[in-house]
């Protein structure tokens, strides 16, 4: 599972994170997620995250100073099934080692953050990966796109790789290309299985509840791996208030 779920400002109204918290920690439950890729999420969140799902285990540092300030782009997973080998994060800019960098037209730091895990049932490893792209520097997210297709296959050593984020980007934008072309060696799960663009594909929705209009958020694997199913979560509001101002989405992924 991906999701944004939106940071917690003081304007978001009836949807403000005290009313939205129970029912985007339910939303994430009732799916059982192995994997979870959250985006945005400031530190009172990711507090949330880690007391609201102590059956997963989280890595992950936030984007600003590489420890706990500003947003995170957490990874979860389900210890009963992976076991950690070996976890980081790099910025998406031209020092990718430097927390707090940026680079391009970026308008804030952007984080990619990884887990290389070994399967339980499986005995095999693959690499998990959670980014969340520029929404402004469109030279960012191509040139961020392009640093994740380098990089993840070199932490991987070999392993599958699933990467999961919100890109901030439709599919004709060339940040989308750098990760699904032949070059970019990755597979969009959802478009596998829907090879044609349909009319409600949309996945940030602004608390507005609408279902028209197209992803911004993905789920991609290598070669090595299999599309099995993939849905956009289209989770509804109650009493007015809805789990995020995105839909989750989801993918089963198999071993070839």
């Amino acid at each position: 599972m991906s999701f944004n779920v939106r940071c917690a400002p003081a304007n978001d109204g009836i949807n403000n994170w005290a009313n939205r918290r129970e029912l985007c920690l339910k939303t994430i439950r009732d799916w059982k997620p192995d994997l979870l890729g959250t985006q945005e999420a400031v530190e009172t969140q990711y507090e949330a995250l880690v007391a609201g799902l102590p059956e997963m285990q989280i890595v992950g540092v936030a984007r600003d100073d590489g420890k706990r300030k500003g947003e995170w782009s957490a990874l979860l997973f389900r210890p009963d099934r992976f076991e950690l080998i070996d976890s980081g994060t790099f910025w998406l800019s031209e020092t990718p080692d430097v927390p707090g960098s940026r680079s391009w037209d970026s308008s804030l730091p952007r984080i990619c953050t990884w887990a290389l895990l070994r399967d339980k049932q499986a005995g095999r490893e693959l690499l998990c990966a959670n980014t969340h792209l520029d929404h402004v520097g469109k030279i960012a997210r191509q040139e961020s796109a392009r640093l994740i297709a380098r990089k993840l296959p070199e932490l991987a050593r070999g392993a599958p790789v699933i990467l999961m984020g919100d890109f901030n980007a439709y599919e004709d934008e060339s940040s989308y290309a750098a990760l699904t072309s032949p070059l970019g060696g990755f597979i969009d799960t959802y478009r596998q299985l829907n090879p044609t663009r349909g009319e409600d594909e949309l996945t940030y929705h602004a608390y507005t509840g609408k279902k028209n209009g197209s992803r911004i958020d993905y789920i991609l694997h290598t070669n090595q791996l299999r599309t099995v199913e993939a849905q956009i979560m289209h989770t509804p509001a109650t009493n007015g208030v809805y789990p995020s101002d995105h839909y989750p989405i989801t993918a089963i992924v198999g071993w070839k």
